[in-house]
């Protein structure tokens, strides 16, 4: 069976191909795929083989998927330019014929209506409506997202956002990766559509208290409301529309779409998934 993991040369898609091969994946099998090959070099180096996949590009796709059993589809990371590309490479698989897509989506994408999800439910009605075989695991949040606001808080002593009382069920990118490895390895996933969570629900009174932790001094999580950080966002140089965009995740968080209460992950996997202090420490060492 060979597998093609695009988004190679970014964070989870490399973890993805550590995954497969700590798995007993043999490395000839694999296909590394990014736009750019030569930041992937050292997984060539590794035995893995690698191809130029440029969402954009459906010649590249093409040319990638020939000979592939399956492929994993990391969602692309740009707002507002995710879905022509995943159509793409949807478009790509199905005439490649191959016999498992995997997509990496976002929590509750097909029914919860918030920012960052609109992009997540079209790729999957894309999917369902190619007829191509595929698993859906939609990621919750990463605990890695929290540095950039713990490293803040390491000056400030305060963490703020306008997420109110909502969890989150984080895990490492590393668990994530470990998942989607367990499902393009084994049978059996096909149709499913699973919630991916950390097997612990937090809120940000939890995440201040483990960045207090990691950190070793005092941080608070600062309330505050979403005109607020709209205005605060703006100020710091975002545009009006752009700023709207991400306090519209916190609005998302406030209003449940991470509070997944689901132990899927750490099923597949077979072990815990990183707690949000260790998962802090090790991101932040």
């Amino acid at each position: 069976m060979t597998i093609l993991i695009t988004g190679a040369s970014g964070q989870l898609g490399r973890l993805v191909v550590d995954a497969l091969l700590a798995r007993g994946a043999a490395p000839d099998t694999l296909v590394a795929g990014a736009r750019d090959v030569a930041k992937i070099a050292d997984l060539a180096d590794r035995g893995v083989r690698t191809a130029r996949v440029d969402y954009d590009d459906p010649a590249s796709l093409r040319e990638a998927l020939a000979n592939v059993d399956s492929v994993l589809l990391i969602s692309a990371s740009e707002p507002g330019r995710r879905f022509a590309g995943h159509k793409n490479v949807i478009d790509a698989a199905a005439a490649a014929g191959v016999s498992k897509l995997v997509y990496t989506s976002a929590p509750k994408a097909t029914t919860f209506e918030w920012a960052l999800g609109a992009e997540h439910k079209a790729t999957e009605e894309a999917i369902a409506a190619s007829g191509v075989p595929a698993v859906v695991v939609r990621n919750n949040w990463y605990i890695e997202n929290y540095v950039p606001d713990v490293q803040r808080a390491a000056e400030s002593g305060v963490i703020a956002a306008s997420v109110g009382d909502g969890r989150i069920a984080p895990a490492s990118r590393a668990d994530f990766a470990e998942g989607a490895a367990v499902v393009l390895l084994e049978d059996g996933h096909l149709g499913e559509a699973y919630e991916f969570a950390g097997d612990t629900r937090i809120g940000y009174d939890a995440i201040a208290a483990a960045a207090s932790e990691v950190l070793g001094r005092d941080v608070t999580y600062a309330r505050v409301s979403t005109d607020d950080h709209v205005a605060a966002l703006e100020s710091a140089g975002l545009d009006a529309g752009t700023a709207q965009f991400v306090a519209g995740i916190d609005t998302g968080i406030r209003d449940g779409v991470l509070d997944v209460d689901d132990h899927t992950l750490s099923r597949l996997i077979g072990r815990p998934t990183t707690s949000f202090a260790d998962g802090l420490r090790a991101a932040l060492a």
